[in-house]
């Protein structure tokens, strides 16, 4: 497959492509596959500065394909979220990717829960999601161990293999003409009237008529690079995990009730195509953007987290929710304890430490967290600057919405 991207399709001898994609995480190759749909005329170029596809918030997350009841209606995440997961499904099915539709609990573990757990049913029939309201008998029938006051059952809720999607997404964007180089990390950006060069680690210079910034935990250091002001900075929070060592305590999906004021959905439990239960994730301040554990310490990515206003801001504001997810993160007796308000027979021992994740939260300069999908356009550029979960879920409408823009910079 490599091979066949050094190919030449015919460029424009002025360009190198039409389109420039920078990151190959599944928003990258989504808008890649979509422009190969959807403009089969269009020369594509991906660059991704790992040895492959979908290493960083791709492939590192609990494989969950989204229902959409979370989401503000009307917003980017609500729409794109339910015609995504539609979507997702069918394409694991015509490809061969393994999925399941299992549906979720949402469970209230007490009576102060109740009213958000009431207007999550509301939000979720007005996005067209079935919903169903359970008590606790009901509950025992999907999820035995599971104990709360009340719960909604979600049922287009599913789980997959969201690296196997995005090695499809690049197989057959690349068996469509579309090259994808790995290994290149972009360094420089010159915009001119013309279009767009980069520069990348390797000294590779590209030519693009339009590029589509879809770095993810880097793409306001890329909008930035291109001269675009992102008005807002990436602030790294690292989601960490636990594998259940009794799987057979939980059946499928069971979440507890978010709390609106932030963008995480709490610790839930999920039982992946594996057969395995992932228990997680928390969130806390990641001390690099990859930085997937304490010991990962980038200096220079930490002293612009530190020096961002928005980043001073969010810690006064959530000081309290921010000292317990770090309290979790800790201590192992703590996160377990978070774990038994829904799954009372868990204990330490219940609880194997697996692979952690990083979210790339967009945060704006008044310290707040960017709730919904963040797409912004300059001269030649397309921005995607927030497309944390579910935009894995949502990766085929969200792909397909940044390439009618980037075919309409064209000239």
């Amino acid at each position: 497959m490599t091979a066949a991207y050094e190919h030449d399709y015919g460029y424009d001898s002025d360009y190198d492509c039409d389109v420039l994609v920078v990151g190959g995480g599944i928003v990258g190759l989504s808008t890649a596959y979509a422009l190969a749909r959807s403009a089969p005329g269009t020369s594509v170029t991906v660059l991704e500065k790992e040895s492959g596809p979908a290493r960083h918030q791709t492939g590192r997350n609990s494989g969950v394909i989204h229902s959409g009841i979370y989401y503000r209606p009307g917003s980017l995440k609500a729409r794109f979220a339910v015609r995504g997961a539609a979507e997702m499904v069918k394409f694991c099915a015509e490809y061969g990717i393994p999925h399941e539709v299992t549906g979720k609990l949402i469970v209230a573990t007490d009576r102060d829960e109740l009213p958000r757990l009431h207007a999550l049913v509301q939000r979720g029939r007005e996005n067209g999601i079935p919903v169903h309201e359970l008590g606790p008998a009901q509950m025992a029938e999907y999820e035995p161990e599971v104990r709360g006051v009340a719960a909604i059952h979600v049922g287009t809720t599913g789980v997959c293999d969201f690296g196997a999607v995005a090695a499809q997404l690049a197989e057959v964007a690349g068996a469509s003409g579309t090259r994808i180089h790995y290994g290149e990390e972009v360094q420089a950006v010159d915009r001119r009237p013309w279009g767009v060069a980069v520069r990348t680690s390797t000294g590779r210079i590209v030519r693009s008529k339009v590029l589509v910034n879809t770095a993810g935990l880097h793409c306001d250091e890329v909008a930035r690079l291109a001269g675009d002001d992102p008005g807002m900075r990436i602030v790294p929070f690292r989601g960490e995990y636990y594998e259940l060592t009794r799987p057979e305590l939980v059946r499928g999906l069971v979440y507890p009730v978010p709390d609106p004021a932030f963008p995480f959905l709490g610790v839930h439990l999920t039982r992946g195509i594996d057969g395995g239960v992932h228990v997680g994730p928390n969130a806390v301040p990641a001390l690099a953007r990859e930085g997937y554990d304490w010991g990962t310490v980038r200096p220079r990515e930490l002293a612009a987290t530190i020096g961002w206003p928005g980043s001073w801001r969010i810690a006064r504001r959530h000081w309290r929710y921010g000292a317990g997810e770090l309290h979790r993160s800790l201590s192992k007796r703590a996160f377990a304890e978070a774990v038994g308000r829904l799954l009372p027979a868990v204990t330490q021992d219940d609880l194997r430490p697996v692979a952690a994740g990083v979210r790339a939260q967009a945060v704006l300069r008044d310290g707040t967290l960017v709730d919904d999908f963040l797409i912004r356009q300059g001269p030649r550029t397309v921005h995607i600057l927030n497309a944390p979960s579910p935009a894995a879920t949502a990766s085929l409408p969200i792909g397909r919405e940044v390439a009618r823009r980037a075919l309409a910079l064209l000239p």
